[in-house]
């Protein structure tokens, strides 16, 4: 198995929306906001080459879909589609990824299944010959999203995905697509039907957290997103993944955090959440029997 962080554009978002009801006071210790009070937020994917050969990416990213417009108001950093040129400069183009697996539709997460914006030309799905994983029930939301979070959805990618042939709708926790060495967790805290890939490693069960767990600041149990649907029920989810990887010496790996991509989940003095900086720190050398670790900018 050969796993491999892959940075997409970065963004920048509120940092008040970004912490729910976390005051400034506390949050800025761990953002600096910029002038307009916003973060910088990575926006990562994971690539997973399995013993079988399949090339397996875990979340796309932002892209570069938006119109200038938009990718200003959402602070989208520019400089061309990131995700894709980083696969490429690792050795992957787009067309070389066998399965896409997408935790949620939220335009932060699969807006990079899309090629970049251009005036009058519609976008199109720049995977060509990868299958798409997504849950059952983020599926229908992203279908049908209430008016709080419609803005959140791309309105043309269910019709392209759809079009693709190449969706496959997932309800099970053990994927007959992915086969053994994965595992799903479904969370509805943030969004409904949010999907969480746990994922087989020789140093132990690596899960793509997603909105779930956005970065080293949320894995405190109490802090949420402004953005999070259900931020009560997140908490209980999220305890609730964090008290079974502790318990099986598990790792974390963020899609949003600026500087870690992976870490391993810790308790302080406090016997409160946090994350190991040594391990993570360990984990990003390589891992052993085989499988390896090279995270690229």
């Amino acid at each position: 198995m050969f796993l491999q962080s892959i940075e997409g554009n970065r963004q920048r978002l509120d940092g008040g929306a970004m912490f729910g009801n976390a005051p400034r006071a506390l949050w800025e210790r761990w953002f600096s906001p910029d002038s307009l009070n916003r973060v910088e937020l990575a926006c990562r994917a994971l690539l997973v080459i399995d013993d079988k050969g399949r090339k397996i990416l875990f979340e796309t990213g932002i892209g570069d879909f938006f119109e200038p417009k938009m990718s200003d108001r959402f602070g989208v950093e520019p400089g061309g589609h990131r995700l894709k040129q980083n696969l490429l400069a690792a050795g992957h183009s787009p067309e070389s990824i066998d399965i896409v697996v997408l935790s949620h539709l939220h335009f932060d997460h699969a807006g990079g299944l899309l090629s970049s914006w251009q005036e009058g030309v519609e976008p199109e799905i720049i995977f060509t010959n990868a299958t798409f994983v997504v849950s059952k029930d983020g599926w229908e939301r992203c279908k049908q999203p209430h008016q709080r979070d419609r803005a959140s959805f791309i309105p043309s990618l269910t019709e392209l995905l759809e079009q693709s042939g190449r969706l496959h709708i997932e309800t099970e926790e053990h994927s007959t697509l992915l086969g053994e060495g994965f595992r799903f967790h479904f969370s509805n805290g943030h969004t409904v039907g949010l999907m969480i890939t746990e994922i087989e490693t020789p140093k132990g069960p690596l899960a793509v957290v997603a909105d779930l767990i956005p970065g080293v600041a949320w894995v405190r149990v109490p802090i949420t997103m402004g953005y999070d649907r259900y931020p009560e029920l997140l908490i209980d989810e999220k305890r609730a993944l964090l008290d079974d990887l502790f318990a099986r010496d598990g790792w974390l790996f963020f899609t949003h955090d600026p500087e870690t991509s992976v870490a391993r989940i810790h308790r302080n003095h406090r016997d409160h959440y946090c994350i190991d900086h040594i391990k993570a720190a360990a984990y990003t050398k390589g891992i052993s029997r085989g499988a390896t670790w090279e995270p690229i900018s």
